[in-house]
């Protein structure tokens, strides 16, 4: 869910009970999206020159959907983070990357999750099952609002991407795999 001007609006929390949450989310009138999904998430770069300049270009599919994403520099608004985002739904991902890939991009970094989507109001909730815990993301305008009726204090929100969440995780547990998959 996009705020105005096709920025992207979120906070997101650690998460240590997502069956409570989605209670709690019911109880709010809360209007699940769909059943969860696994998502599978490619970060694209060429020599470098997006993620050097905190921007992300992301091919994301989800067993029925793929989309393209570019992510611009972000910046924190309060607890929320903030950054320019478009997004457009394609048929093939890997027809995408192959394009990428011609114009001599590479895939850099990986990481997957199973999420679940939920709405209220005009705020989308993402409880997202990863391989390095449960996290709840809460994107749009309202999103500390509703971060704060689903009992979560917005001083504790998580500023880092799951990229930065796994490079932190692999400081402390190297033998992990190099990319946020889960183990086959």
């Amino acid at each position: 869910m996009r705020s105005q001007g096709n920025l992207e609006r979120e906070i997101k929390f650690r998460s240590e009970d997502l069956a409570a949450l989605r209670e709690r989310l019911a109880e709010l009138d809360a209007e699940r999206a769909g059943p969860a999904a696994f998502e599978d998430n490619w970060i694209l770069d060429r020599d470098n020159e997006l993620l050097s300049q905190g921007r992300i270009l992301r091919l994301r599919t989800d067993g029925t959907r793929s989309h393209l994403t570019f992510k611009g520099p972000m910046h924190m608004e309060g607890k929320l983070k903030v950054r320019p985002e478009l997004e457009i739904g394609i048929e093939s991902a890997d027809e995408a990357r192959s394009l990428f890939e011609q114009l001599g991009y590479a895939v850099v970094r990986r990481y997957q999750k199973v999420r679940e989507e939920w709405q209220l109001g005009g705020v989308t909730i993402a409880l997202d099952h990863t391989p390095i815990g449960d996290f709840a993301e809460f994107e749009g305008d309202g999103a500390e609002t509703v971060a704060r009726r689903c009992g979560f204090d917005a001083g504790k929100g998580e500023a880092r991407s799951y990229l930065r969440l796994y490079d932190d995780y692999l400081k402390e547990h190297p033998e992990a795999p190099p990319e946020m998959v889960f183990r086959q």
